[in-house]
């Protein structure tokens, strides 16, 4: 039986996505070595852990409008390229001096940037509606894999060779996949050598876009709210995950004293806490992306189906962050992580989803603007827990920060989003 060449495409995107996050976290775990042997402080950690969002932000919005306008597979292969070459001269740059390891890191955000757009865009073109969202939740969910292979992989590595073997090692990952992605994936579906009639028809007839975008509509963009809603839950949600995604190694190792959990780095404790939370991540968003796709067909209105999603994940995983400054049982804790996973994986169908329903052929520059505003977030949050932690030793007050702004952003999407078309 052949394989569909659109779900090759998701399973290649997928796998660029679990490269784009292993590329990603493996410094949050090589840190806590890196942090002893160099002597850096919790205030230069934080900027050290921010600076790669200064170089994605940029390239978030750029990627998107070139992959409308170009496509997005050729947009693709030269990110992760470019990023997996400053991957592997990451120690070079950490020896050679603190600012010079700023410097490849806010190149490594700058090759990572253009990763959500383009997929998005290639999606518009190849993936039909009533699979469009389990589609990109399942690409999604290579965000949870990459983290749970990226930490653990980490852990490992450093325990049995050095930490900068990790990067070395990583690197080499995405430039295998480039290869491979060159090989079997085209822009538009009726480029595609290899692809059936049958297959190509069905896109042609269901995928919300046909044609390339020539410009972006940045007038109307500006000042139009279900877009804006979009923004705002975009910079919201990227608040709580990027502060995880940076610093819950280094809550789980820090000591009990201000707040962390003291497990040793490497053993089997703390490869378990960080691994459970993000296998459930995985499901959840497979399932949750499955399950919006369901309820629209089966004739529930898609805007319904978004703003519940969104709000069910928004403010479960809220309450639940909320509720771990009460906890004093590492179970309890490591529970109500998995439960802040599962309610953020089972909101796939919300605001992620949201930016083909508003201008299909202009999908990638909407993830790209929108994304690019977003990593503001992403900047800001690890270097605002560094300064708490530095000035309060206070975990407590970091998980506060992310649920007020989940809170605020499911709020805010509630209120102002929209599933009709915005822009043609």
């Amino acid at each position: 039986m052949l394989v569909p060449e659109r779900f090759k495409l998701v399973a290649m995107s997928f796998l660029a996505v679990f490269i784009c996050y292993i590329d990603r976290v493996n410094i949050s775990v090589a840190i806590i070595p890196m942090q002893e042997q160099f002597g850096w402080t919790e205030s230069q950690v934080g900027l050290i852990l921010g600076s790669f969002y200064f170089g994605y932000m940029f390239t978030m919005a750029l990627g998107g409008f070139l992959a409308d306008k170009y496509g997005g597979k050729i947009v693709l292969a030269y990110g992760v390229f470019f990023w997996s070459i400053f991957t592997i001269l990451t120690p070079v740059f950490a020896y050679s001096g603190f600012w010079l390891l700023i410097f490849i890191r806010i190149l490594m955000g700058l090759g990572e940037g253009i990763t959500f757009p383009s997929w998005h865009a290639l999606y518009a073109r190849w993936i039909p509606f009533n699979e469009r969202t389990r589609a990109i939740a399942i690409t999604n969910s290579g965000i949870s894999a990459g983290t749970v292979f990226g930490y653990l992989a980490t852990a490992i590595i450093i325990g049995v060779y050095s930490w900068e073997l990790v990067f070395y090692s990583f690197g080499m990952f995405g430039i295998v996949w480039v290869y491979f992605w060159h090989r079997s994936i085209a822009s538009q579906p009726e480029n595609h050598p290899k692809i059936l009639k049958s297959e190509l028809d069905l896109i042609q007839k269901e995928a919300p876009a046909k044609s390339t975008a020539d410009k972006i509509p940045l007038s109307k963009l500006m000042c139009n709210g279900p877009f804006i809603a979009i923004v705002i839950a975009t910079f919201c949600n990227n608040w709580a995950l990027f502060t995880f995604l940076s610093y819950l190694p280094k809550f789980v190792n820090s000591p009990v004293s201000i707040g962390g959990l003291g497990i040793d780095l490497g053993s089997n404790l703390f490869i378990s806490i960080i691994l459970l939370p993000s296998i459930v991540s995985v499901i959840s968003l497979v399932a949750g992306g499955y399950m919006a796709d369901i309820l629209i067909k089966r004739g529930v209105k898609t805007i319904v189906v978004r703003k519940t999603a969104n709000s069910f994940g928004f403010y479960g995983a809220a309450l639940c962050l909320y509720l771990i400054s009460f906890q004093e049982s590492i179970f309890n804790i490591v529970v109500l992580l998995c439960l802040t996973n599962l309610s953020s994986g089972i909101g796939a169908g919300g605001f992620g989803v949201n930016h083909a329903d508003l201008g299909p052929k202009y999908t990638g520059s909407l993830v790209g603007i929108s994304g690019g505003l977003g990593m503001i977030a992403a900047i800001l949050s690890p270097i605002v827990a560094g300064l708490v932690l530095e000035s309060t030793n206070s975990w407590d007050l970091i998980f506060n920060i992310c649920c007020g702004a989940l809170v605020f952003g499911g709020t805010f999407y509630l209120f102002f989003a929209s599933s009709n078309k915005q822009f043609n």
